[in-house]
């Protein structure tokens, strides 16, 4: 087992106690890449950002230079931080958020520097009270310090940065939605086309959405060189990224690791990071990329993370949260739990959503209790095909975001791969794990 000795890209700062001060911050380099930003123009800024092949943290993995590419020439143009990081078990961007927001504030300016954007919206989920609280105190930090606002170090650059906070609803992490909520309307996700922020975002002007993560790897993109970046990690998947590590194991927490360098196995089981499955149990099944991908075995546990690694096993890294599930796990409820969340979150705009994701909840919810047929199995799957036709990864759209096609997911993966748990249940009218 060997874990890459890749710098630190994005969690350098975390071991300090006052990591979310200014004054460490300039310690230790901070906001040395927006000075040399500054120094070139917003074109090569982009063009550096695009040669690191940095792909988006936030679960779809889309190139960021090239959704920056992407934004339509326009009077008003805006960049947006998507903060609202609410899927189960994804906790990475809350680290950010809470031990190096100013890390994040000099990626934004950057990153609006490259776009010529003079307004920003950092979006944040309303519970990360903490965070908030941090991240708009060093935003007062950063004015003060004449990295924000007019002007900006005798460049002649000016951006203005506003601190959002959401209202708690999973989908308004879904990009469109979360326009529609700054907007001050209820988070529903618009209809793309014509829809996408690139052309017709906030206020129907031309919008970037990217992610708390991605916005904090340019201040070292920039510093170091995109050559430095794509020196790191193999293929598309270029540098390192940040994994929350959850379930049963024994040191669950964010760690950032060399992309495709690392597996499955080394981040679960290398002493350094996970350490291994909690008292030493058999690991029985992994979610790889938030509760919303397809599950994989132990025989899976080698395959880089990566991200065409992870969908060469029709499943996806996404919000770079990995749950381990060991042989004591129910996986009916583990199944019926995440179904619930999605029941409860989804927003209802949708019917197959709307509709599926509580029939899906009430039947697996049947099940769970001990009061299941064996037929609910072929109903369960048949219910999942009406949302995501054929049942396969990535899920074929039949509704106007991908949380409803997103929910057969785990239910699909806990009966294809444990199918007797289910007829242990419905047999034996309860889990045999109690």
């Amino acid at each position: 087992m060997v874990v890459s000795e890749a710098p630190r890209i994005v969690t350098s700062r975390i071991g300090f106690e006052d990591s979310h001060t200014l004054v460490r911050y300039l310690d230790t380099g901070g906001y040395t890449g927006l000075r040399k930003a500054l120094t070139m123009t917003p074109e090569a800024v982009a063009a550096e950002v695009d040669g690191a092949s940095l792909l988006g943290r936030g679960g779809a993995g889309f190139p960021a230079g090239r959704k920056w590419s992407m934004l339509r020439k326009g009077p008003i143009p805006y960049l947006v931080v998507n903060g609202d990081e609410s899927e189960p078990a994804t906790f990475k961007d809350h680290l950010l958020l809470e031990k190096d927001p100013h890390q994040l504030v000099e990626g934004v300016v950057i990153a609006a520097y490259a776009l010529q954007v003079a307004r920003v919206f950092i979006y944040i989920r309303g519970e990360f009270a903490l965070g908030l609280e941090r991240v708009q105190a060093a935003l007062n930090e950063a004015y003060a310090q004449g990295a924000v606002g007019r002007d900006i170090f005798g460049s002649g650059f000016s951006v203005d940065i506003v601190v959002h906070p959401g209202a708690g609803a999973y989908i308004c992490g879904e990009e469109t939605a979360l326009l529609e909520s700054l907007e001050g309307k209820r988070g529903y996700p618009r209809i793309k086309p014509p829809y996408f922020p690139a052309a017709i975002g906030l206020y129907g002007e031309p919008t970037v959405v990217n992610n708390v993560e991605t916005m904090s790897n340019l201040p070292w993109i920039i510093t170091n060189g995109a050559a430095a970046f794509t020196a790191l990690g193999e293929g598309r998947s270029t540098g390192t990224r940040l994994f929350a590590l959850a379930g049963q194991v024994r040191n669950p927490g964010v760690y950032e690791v060399e992309m495709v360098k690392t597996t499955f196995r080394d981040l679960i089981y290398a002493p350094v990071l996970g350490g291994g499955v909690l008292h030493g149990r058999e690991l029985k099944a992994v979610i790889p990329g938030g509760v919303s991908a397809p599950w994989i075995g132990p025989a899976q546990l080698d395959t880089p993370l990566g991200q065409d690694e992870v969908a060469a096993l029709d499943t996806m890294l996404g919000s770079g949260s990995i749950v381990v599930m060991d042989e004591t796990t129910c996986m009916v409820r583990a199944a019926w739990r995440i179904t619930r969340f999605f029941w409860r979150e989804s927003c209802g705009q949708c019917t197959p959503c709307r509709e599926g994701s509580g029939w899906l909840e009430k039947i697996l919810r049947r099940i769970e209790d001990g009061v299941g047929r064996e037929a609910d199995l072929d109903l369960l799957m048949d219910t999942c095909d009406n949302l995501a036709p054929g049942v396969s990864w990535p899920p074929q759209q039949t509704t106007i975001c991908v949380l409803g096609p997103s929910i057969p997911s785990s239910i699909a993966s806990a009966i294809r791969m444990f199918r007797d748990d289910f007829l242990v249940h419905i047999k034996e009218g309860g889990c045999p794990h109690g």
